[in-house]
């Protein structure tokens, strides 16, 4: 029964591990336009196509409008969160140029865990 059990942990551990890979923090801190981060900074056009590597990424094709939500700051500056339609999620601020700027003062605040929730089907995912 033991073994069993055993087997049963080692296959549930190895079946997380895509998604412990695609939660991790991606920086400690951000920059918003407001302290709740629920204020649009900018609004951008994508100057190319972004494919992003997981659930946590917005794609976009060349010409697409993005609304921007936060800048991640420090530890890992080239990534912005913005929305387009329903999807949200992280992308690279180089692939982007900016349209109309609605927030000049920006505020960093930290990240929290929900920050990089992976939405993939019908499971979520946290670090």
């Amino acid at each position: 029964m033991s073994r069993i059990l055993d087997q049963r942990i080692l296959l549930l551990l190895i079946s997380c591990l895509p998604s412990l890979q695609s939660t991790k923090v991606l920086s400690e801190w951000k920059k918003c336009g407001d302290r709740e981060c629920e204020t649009a900074m900018s609004r951008v056009q994508a100057t190319t196509d972004y494919l992003g590597p997981d659930c946590r990424y917005l794609n976009f094709t060349t010409g697409e409008e993005i609304m921007v939500y936060s800048k991640l700051s420090r530890k890992n500056e080239n990534l912005w969160t913005g929305s387009k339609g329903k999807d949200f999620g992280y992308f690279p601020k180089d692939a982007v140029k900016v349209e109309e700027v609605f927030i000049a003062e920006e505020v960093e605040v930290l990240t929290k865990e929900t920050d990089f929730l992976c939405l993939d089907g019908d499971q979520y995912a946290f670090e």
